[in-house]
């Protein structure tokens, strides 16, 4: 069997039973259980599927999925993105930097700078930037520890924000539109929109999926956001929204 044919079969027994697992796949359709792991990790890829431990589930419709799935997703785009925000910050920045796929990346590009302070509630992204050794500091925010994303968040995390100052907030969204930028919990929206406050600046990292979704949870309004980077220019309406908030709009090359 072809692979898009494996692909297709896995989707519609995916759509018939909400989850499938790698071993009953590989018997149902007479494979290896690592070819099954290789096509569910071209299919969440491609969005299409959640890989969970042992198997898929289908995605959640305008969600943005468990974080492992986001890592996944769009890779060479949020790289490229990225590479680009990390090449707007100087030894001496000090930055906060909320939780999420594009902000992982972010670090990692960001690491290799030296002398830069981050103030983050993701426990990778202090880990990445003080495993570096190129001289820089990371502060860990407290808070209700959240193991799907690595992550602290809830009241005692915003808190302990509001005790630091930054000159730069980096941060990412679930989507981004005409009236702002939103996120899809209640909880990273509040972490966000502490930062944003916390600081002078803000650089807002969105891929151009975002564009197309619909956040619950308002993070900031357009006119609040000093740099958006991204890889595809945003068209009519947003593009002249972001405009009209002046907005300095990077296009990473990817």
């Amino acid at each position: 069997m072809r692979p898009h044919e494996r692909h297709e079969k896995i989707l519609e027994l995916l759509r018939d039973n909400g989850r499938v697992e790698v071993n009953a796949l590989a018997g149902i359709l007479e494979t290896s259980q690592e070819t099954i792991r290789r096509d569910l990790t071209v299919l969440a890829s491609e969005g299409r599927l959640w890989k969970v431990h042992g198997g898929a589930s289908l995605p959640q419709p305008n969600g943005e999925g468990p974080f492992q799935l986001r890592m996944t997703e769009q890779l060479r785009e949020k790289r490229a993105i990225a590479r680009t925000a990390a090449s707007f910050f100087h030894p001496g920045d000090t930055l906060f930097v909320d939780t999420g796929s594009a902000t992982v990346l972010f670090a990692e590009e960001l690491a290799r700078q030296q002398g830069l302070t981050v103030i983050t509630n993701s426990v990778l992204i202090a880990q990445i930037m003080t495993r570096s050794r190129n001289d820089n500091r990371a502060f860990l925010i407290g808070g209700e520890y959240s193991d799907e994303a690595m992550e602290n968040r809830g009241a005692l995390a915003v808190g302990q924000i509001n005790q630091f100052h930054a000159v730069h907030a980096v941060i990412t969204v679930g989507s981004l539109d005409v009236e702002g930028a939103m996120d899809y919990t209640v909880e990273e929206a509040e972490i966000a929109k502490a930062m944003t406050a916390q600081a002078r600046s803000l650089t807002v990292l969105a891929d151009s999926r975002k564009f197309k979704k619909m956040g619950l949870f308002r993070v900031c309004q357009l006119n609040e956001i000093d740099r958006l980077v991204t890889e595809v220019p945003p068209i009519d309406p947003l593009s002249q929204a972001l405009a009209d908030a002046e907005v300095d709009v990077q296009i990473a090359v990817t």
